[in-house]
């Protein structure tokens, strides 16, 4: 009698091996604090240390050092925007816009300064403020040795040496090198759209004898007459 379990015999159970995955990590020879669980990971990794972008955009020839960031990057040519707030239904390319965008129904601040406390929605404006403290601005002007703390403050002041003017008004076409300059130019756009909008105000003269109401001084001199060929 052959030895079954659950009616099969034991020649037919096939044994069951445990397999041990042995931990390792790949170290990045750049930054060696940095380590990654897989080789592939790593080398994603490091192509922000050599620069090496194999992934190209057939529309526009500009270049990616992942599949994914030129996945990403086809949606401002074709348009797609996949990832749908449920609050608001406004849509974005990326996923980490959409977060960025919830958070501004949800007011969460997950982000928090060490050394302040102070709390934010993203992970940039964190860094960014803690540039405050340290004092560091790793943005550097190519033509003056100027240092500043964002991109946006670099690219503001090399304007200033390049006279370009890179902020477009897009009701009349008039540039700027400061993104603060066309916001305070749109301002006067639409301050002039809402005198435009407002029916114009009519002036009331009011005659003091008999409170009738006129335009104008003229017709209201002409009213004062009637009153006066009457008393005389």
């Amino acid at each position: 009698m052959r030895n079954t379990i659950l009616g099969k015999s034991l020649t037919d159970v096939k044994p069951v091996r445990s397999v041990f995955k042995q931990n390792r990590t790949y170290r990045c020879i750049s930054e060696p604090t940095l380590e990654r669980s897989h080789v592939g990971s790593l080398k994603i990794h490091e192509r922000s240390h050599t620069g090496v972008k194999p992934y190209k955009c057939k529309t526009c020839d500009k270049c990616f050092p992942t599949k994914q960031t030129l996945k990403v990057h086809i949606r401002s040519h074709t348009g797609e925007k996949p990832h749908k707030c449920k609050i608001s239904d406004k849509c974005f390319s990326q996923v980490g816009n959409l977060k960025r965008h919830e958070r501004s129904h949800t007011g969460k601040k997950p982000y928090k300064c060490k050394t302040c406390d102070k709390h934010f929605s993203q992970v940039r404006s964190l860094k960014t403020h803690e540039r405050l403290h340290s004092g560091e601005k790793p943005y550097k002007c190519k033509y003056c040795d100027k240092c500043f703390r964002t991109a946006g403050s670099l690219k503001t002041h090399e304007c200033s040496h390049s006279g370009k003017q890179p902020y477009r008004c897009n009701a009349c076409g008039k540039c700027f090198n400061h993104v603060r300059r066309l916001y305070n130019h749109k301002r006067l756009h639409s301050k002039q759209m809402q005198h435009k909008q407002k029916p114009p105000s009519k002036t009331h003269f009011s005659c003091w004898i008999c409170q009738k109401e006129v335009h104008s001084k003229s017709l209201l001199l002409e009213h004062y007459d009637s009153h006066m060929r009457v008393v005389c």
